[in-house]
């Protein structure tokens, strides 16, 4: 008999022990993910008296492996269309809170006399809270449709964003050991440089392979493509200096761009849950009880740092951001935990060989303490801001709430911003793309070219092939650069308005075509050896050209045009399918009311129902605006219109009424049924006796459907098959009849 590998037992022992426990915690309505952390302790070797994993190797690979897809799902979530449209004030709170957070966890870990590294890693761990965990706090409460949820959230969204940077700059650090600001700015350079040619390229090329093979993918073709492109660029990653993390998560928010993106993510969650059951397993397999022990003092320490550090430095970044302080406190003491992200840094942090063994389990258990007091948290924050209020001057508070609210409607951008805006980010991306491709041209194009030609007489023609096709390649480019916004409304609006904006105007061109030049100089200097003003003038003379050409700038708008309509697939697919929310919602007059959806379950009390029988403006006060049912939009339903089960009903109300409405859309249904069993459906034989009840009587009068809640399936006439049971058809003494029904309503039937 063969022996079962040591893998495939570890894989039984941990998925058996993460199935119970999280069985477990989800009657006890914890989330998962702590669920997963104690099934690893319970499996590690630091647990005696349990079986324990035998070969951690693997099991710590099945963890990065986990890691990569999650940080791909993550990504498959996100938009960089999103970031765009949130504005400033996510950003703001964003960034003051991971700066706040991050020099408390170095200062407190400083205090401890820790080591620089294990002070800078432990900064990043505590500045990172958990969106698994407050997302599921927020259901669990009740608070998801509020207003500042969805603050919390888009906060959530940009600390998993820069929780990617922070990870490479932490490995950047980690691999010199040094904090020279030349290697910081060296390193930020160069993750803008590939995270902006990679989505660039990928939002260009990704979409439209998938479009042109649309016909021929289902969605197993479709899951074993994504995950290919996800491990391709996981391995790209790593080979320019990235972990495959980031590379994953990159792919996924090329992804996320694309037509096919939520039936990817939902194909590819299954493949996500079970790694990352594997990730948060292994995180569990490294708490030591004995390290928890030694180190309860810092541990205790280290959550209320959090707990206080989110509470205040969170209500600060909020009010920074233009919240009002009512609803800064919300936030920010809905922020005070950490978890899979500080788990992620600290597994890089060992990986690397650059923190102590103590510093990952003491995070463990605060994430696990703090993940407890989450839900606590938030219902701390309202009474905490209603005894505040009662001793702050009240002209603090209205001037709070002033600022909160005059910074929701920011003044128009001048047109020399946004056109000074526009041109500069054309010119880096432009600028990205050509170096990109003059990089790809000189590594792979020109040595093939020199083998091609080989010798000395021949090396010339080598050159000046490879020079020529790369000036080809980048001249789109090259164009767009010095052309773009040349004819935009500000450029004209500006050009009109002053004669002294002329002049700048025209630098701005000026400066453009030099940057434009400057490529062409580095190809010819690369390639020959002509002297200075040679190359310049030939890079004046093509630049020209390439202006002028026809065909370059056909070229140019035609992948700018298809690189527009790649970026707005998903937006035109979700107009399509009545999925995009109306752009109404963020001009209501009171900022307390805003639109919120709820989807309809499957055995709610409302379907079947009007929306006039159910009267919701005047039980609750919300009006529904929109009804999105199977790929349709129904605008402003009337009151004839019936609710169906998955409805999402889109809502207009207040915090408070929503609450209301959410708490009766929950109760008001139908539940499990608890007694499934003993509604299993049973073929009976009856003989019609001669003190039957339902002698002389029809199949209607008899109340055998009615009354019973049976059904007459046939009459046995002594015929091979069973006659059909006519309803006119009076019961006569000695009629066999074979009936339909549940157990105790055959019985009930059968005793009549």
């Amino acid at each position: 008999m063969a022996e079962i590998p040591g893998l495939i037992e570890d894989l039984a022992l941990i998925l058996t022990v993460a199935g119970i426990v999280t069985l477990i915690f989800k009657r006890l309505k914890q989330p998962l993910v702590l669920g997963y952390i104690v099934a690893g302790f319970l499996v590690s070797p630091n647990m005696p008296y349990t079986t324990s994993v035998v070969d951690m190797a693997s099991v710590h690979l099945w963890a990065d492996i986990g890691v990569m897809f999650l940080l791909f799902s993550l990504g498959l979530d996100f938009s960089f269309k999103k970031i765009l449209r949130m504005g400033a004030s996510p950003i703001i709170s964003t960034c003051t809170i991971i700066f706040c957070m991050s020099m408390l966890g170095v200062c407190v870990g400083q205090a401890f006399g820790w080591s620089r590294m294990d002070c800078i890693f432990l900064g990043g761990m505590l500045a990172m809270s958990s969106t698994t965990i407050i997302y599921k706090a927020f259901d669990d409460l009740g608070l998801r449709q509020q207003q500042f949820a969805g603050l919390v959230m888009s906060v959530l969204i940009l600390e998993d964003i820069l929780a990617i940077v922070m990870m490479v700059m932490l490995s950047a650090i980690a691999s010199g050991n040094e904090l020279g600001g030349g290697q910081m700015i060296q390193s930020v350079i160069k993750i803008a440089f590939f995270l902006i040619l990679w989505l660039v390229v990928g939002i260009f090329a990704i979409p439209l392979f998938l479009r042109s093979v649309r016909t021929l993918i289902n969605n197993e073709v479709l899951l074993v493509v994504s995950l290919g492109l996800c491990c391709a660029m996981a391995v790209f990653s790593t080979k320019v200096g990235f972990s495959s993390a980031f590379g994953a998560f990159i792919m996924g928010s090329i992804l996320a761009e694309t037509v096919e993106a939520e039936r990817i993510e939902k194909l590819v969650e299954p493949v996500k849950n079970l790694f990352g059951a594997i990730f948060f397993v292994s995180v569990g397999m490294l708490v030591d009880p004995k390290i928890l022990v030694e180190y309860a003092l810092p541990i205790l320490l280290l959550v209320l740092t959090i707990l206080v550090g989110q509470a205040v430095l969170g209500t600060f970044s909020f009010i920074l951001g233009g919240e009002s302080l009512k609803s800064a406190m919300r936030c920010g003491f809905s922020m005070a935990q950490i978890g899979e992200f500080s788990f992620i840094i600290a597994s890089l942090g060992l990986s690397l060989g650059v923190i102590s063994d103590f510093l990952y389990p003491v995070v463990v258990a605060v994430s696990v303490i703090t993940t407890f007091l989450t839900p606590y948290m938030i219902r701390l924050a309202t009474p905490a801001y209603n005894r505040l209020e009662r001793h702050l001057p009240k002209k603090l508070i209205l001037s709070l709430n002033h600022l909160s609210m005059s910074h929701q409607h920011s003044m128009q951008q001048s047109n020399w911003k946004r056109l000074l805006t526009q041109m500069s980010i054309n010119t880096v991306v432009y600028s990205i793309l050509t170096s990109a491709s003059i990089a790809l041209m000189f590594t792979f194009v020109l040595p093939f070219m020199r083998r091609l030609l080989p010798g000395w007489e021949l090396h010339w023609y080598a050159n000046a092939i490879t020079g020529i096709l790369t000036v080809i390649l980048i001249a789109p480019f090259l164009r767009a650069m010095v052309m773009k916004k040349n004819k935009s409304e500000e450029f004209k609006a500006l050009w009109h308005e002053s004669n002294r904006n002329r002049v700048p105007l025209i630098f701005t061109i000026l400066v453009r075509i030099v940057i434009a030049v400057a490529f062409i100089f580095y190809i010819c200097n690369y390639l020959s050896r002509f002297t200075n003003a040679l190359m310049i003038s030939i890079g004046l003379v093509v630049v020209v050209a390439i202006i002028f050409s026809r065909w370059i700038k056909h070229r140019s708008i035609t992948m700018e045009r298809l690189f527009i309509q790649n970026l707005r697939s998903r937006d035109i697919e979700a107009q399509v399918h009545g999925k995009k929310r109306p752009l109404y919602e963020g001009r209501l007059l009171d900022r307390d009311i805003h639109i919120a959806e709820f989807t309809v379950p499957s055995d709610s009390m409302w379907m079947g129902q009007t929306l006039k029988q159910l009267n919701f403006g005047q039980k609750y006060g919300v009006h529904v605006s929109s009804i999105l049912r199977g790929g349709r939009r129904v605008n402003i339903p009337d009151g004839d219109y019936i609710i169906f089960p998955g409805d999402v009903l889109q809502v207009i109300g207040s915090d408070t009424q929503f609450t209301a409405f959410r708490d009766k859309l929950e109760s008001e249904r139908f539940g499990e049924d608890q007694e499934m069993e003993k509604r299993e459906m049973k073929l009976r034989q009856l003989v019609i006796g001669s003190g039957s009840p339902f002698i002389g009587k029809t199949l209607i009068e008899s109340g055998i459907r009615d009354l019973y809640s049976c059904m007459v399936v046939g009459l046995e006439e002594g015929k091979e098959s069973l006659s059909q049971y006519r309803p006119n058809r009076r019961f006569q003494e000695g009629d066999i009849i074979w009936v339909v029904g549940e157990l105790e309503a055959l019985d009930a039937l059968m005793k009549a």
